[in-house]
């Protein structure tokens, strides 16, 4: 089995940052993509960042210049680095990953429980 777990959530003031972090564990073979999503309420989920294997990195519109996401495939661990956090930044953020079970044959998504990150004064 393959486990993602994500720590650095809570409460920061407009304007502060907040780091992120997410471990993957379990009968991992290799790691794929790796990215951040995140769902506010009634809202869908989105995506935030993605970084390839190769270290090529997405960012949706509103996180570019704000945050950074950052990957160690061999160490399994991806973090993202939040600046100048908005109010509509909160929301539920979700760890993801492509990763090869060595006891299945292909690729698959996984994804973690989710870390709240509230942005308020």
């Amino acid at each position: 089995q393959v486990h993602l777990v994500e720590s650095g959530g809570g409460l920061v003031q407009p304007g502060g940052s907040l780091t992120l972090s997410c471990a993957a564990s379990g009968s991992i073979l290799s790691i794929g993509a790796m990215g951040w999503y995140r769902q506010a309420p009634g809202k869908q989920r989105e995506l935030v960042a993605l970084i390839r294997s190769g270290g090529s990195t997405n960012y949706a519109d509103p996180m570019k210049g704000r945050f950074t996401i950052s990957a160690d495939n061999a160490k399994g661990t991806v973090r993202l680095q939040m600046n100048r956090l908005k109010p509509e930044d909160t929301a539920v953020y979700y760890c993801n990953a492509d990763i090869l079970d060595r006891f299945e044959s292909r690729y698959r998504g996984y994804w973690g429980q989710g870390t709240q990150v509230t942005v308020s004064s």
